[in-house]
């Protein structure tokens, strides 16, 4: 912990010294300040043209308004938030998740509940009633205006490298499995998935798979201490997920296969399959600045994006680990009924607005928007696209995705124990659920 604290203080002191200017009025030249601290994935296709689209434009309309953005990716971004909110520092405006890798922002109250805001402004019409059901977030309250429904889970099929092993989509996991020794023998892997960074597994397939054992509301027994983690039902789905690997449905490398690096191997045909979330669509896809896609719009039509086929013994099957997807919120220390709340709000009003969810839905960015009114038929999406936005018709139950519902103390645990269990000699299934069980009791002791 004295490392992290060390480490947290010295990002925050390099910060400081680009954020130290006009902080304490929050003005500058007549201009209202705002930092901002946003998730910004590089490899995905809009990620040249999201600076014009998105913070240019909203510049543009409102030269008011300055902006200091910080730009962050991944485990890099979760690290200054949490750092940030360590010291109390937190950026005026902030993207964040309902729950799961937000929760010390929705716990300790970071961030201002928007509903008098949408009130005043007579927003509630504009968004689906999932964007604005409070109990969807951490907080209790409304702290981010989420701008998409996730499905973290999806299950990317080449149909084009099954047909030429003279096979079809697997249905069931016996028929998954029977289909490695078939690629192998063609030279393909099986399922390509990023096992490198920990939460992928846990995130991507685990949460599903926890999902389809346990059942829907597999997570609220054991909040409410109906169930444990060390029950069967999740123990047996940390049992499937060593079966993945002694089956070599999913080969060992994948633990050392990054984020990054997955992208461009499925892209490539070096297997049959791809894990990942709906979000990575938007990497497949045209980019804007280059006009070339990852996987090219001719080949697209042969890429099916479904769920995991049916695992003999679940409870439940045809499902999908389902959020509300991520927002943005306000910081709690800016005054109610300042210049610079007001400033906050128009750029979360923009961000969550009917404008930028039509351009992330266009550019790749989202699949299933939380605005009203976006009519899709009319935009000019690519086949992968369209795959994506019919993703929902292809499951008819959504659980919960671990991280985006137990505090990540808890998530991270399973994170760990996941890996274990893909590695010779690893941790048992048990061994991993009596861990997080210990992590989830130590949680919930801290917060009495």
């Amino acid at each position: 912990m004295k490392k992290i604290f060390s480490f947290a203080a010295v990002l925050l002191a390099m910060t400081g010294l680009v954020f130290a200017e006009g902080e304490q009025e929050g003005k500058s030249g007549g201009q209202v300040e705002l930092r901002v601290l946003n998730y910004r994935d590089l490899t995905s296709a809009n990620a040249s043209t999201e600076i014009g689209a998105v913070w240019d434009a909203f510049t543009k309309k409102h030269p008011e308004i300055k902006i200091t953005r910080e730009d962050l990716f991944n485990e890099p971004f979760h690290n200054k938030t949490e750092a940030y909110a360590a010291a109390n520092r937190l950026p005026d405006v902030v993207y964040a998740w309902p729950s799961g890798r937000s929760t010390t922002l929705h716990q300790q109250k970071l961030l201002k509940d928007l509903t008098p805001l949408i009130q005043k402004d007579g927003l509630k019409s504009q968004y689906t009633a999932a964007a604005l059901d409070p109990t969807g977030q951490a907080s209790g309250y409304l702290a981010i205006l989420p701008f998409a429904i996730t499905s973290s889970h999806a299950f990317f099929v080449n149909t084009a490298v099954l047909e030429a092993c003279g096979l079809q989509p697997a249905k069931t996991y016996d028929e998954l499995k029977a289909q490695v020794p078939v690629l192998k023998a063609k030279g393909y892997e099986t399922v390509l998935m990023a096992n490198q960074e920990m939460w992928v597994m846990q995130s991507c397939l685990f949460s599903l798979v926890a999902g389809r054992f346990g059942g829907v509301g597999w997570e609220k027994k054991i909040f409410s201490g109906q169930a444990k983690f060390t029950d069967k039902d999740f123990v047996d789905a940390l049992t499937f997920i060593q079966t993945l690997y002694k089956d070599n449905v999913l080969s060992q490398n994948t633990l050392a296969t990054g984020y990054g690096d997955v992208v461009g191997q499925f892209a490539t045909k070096k297997g049959a399959y791809l894990i990942d979330g709906d979000w990575r669509i938007g990497t497949f896809i045209t980019d804007p600045s280059t006009g070339k896609a990852l996987i090219p719009i001719a080949e697209q039509p042969k890429i099916k994006i479904t769920v995991f086929p049916d695992i003999p013994g679940a409870k439940l099957n045809k499902s999908s680990s389902t959020t509300l997807g991520t927002g943005w919120g306000i910081s709690a220390s800016i005054p109610s009924g300042s210049p610079k709340e007001a400033a906050a709000w128009e750029l979360v009003k923009w961000l969550s607005g009917k404008d930028v969810q039509t351009y992330r839905l266009q550019s790749g960015g989202i699949s299933t928007p939380t605005a009203v009114g976006i009519d899709a038929s009319k935009l000019q999406l690519e086949p992968l696209q369209i795959a994506g936005a019919q993703l929902a018709s292809e499951y008819t139950s959504g659980t919960a995705v671990i991280d985006a519902v137990f505090h990540s103390d808890i998530a991270n645990a399973i994170n760990d124990g996941l890996a274990e269990l893909g590695r010779a000699g690893g941790k048992t299934p048990q061994q991993v659920a009596q861990a997080a069980q210990a992590a989830f009791d130590t949680w919930k002791k801290n917060q009495r």
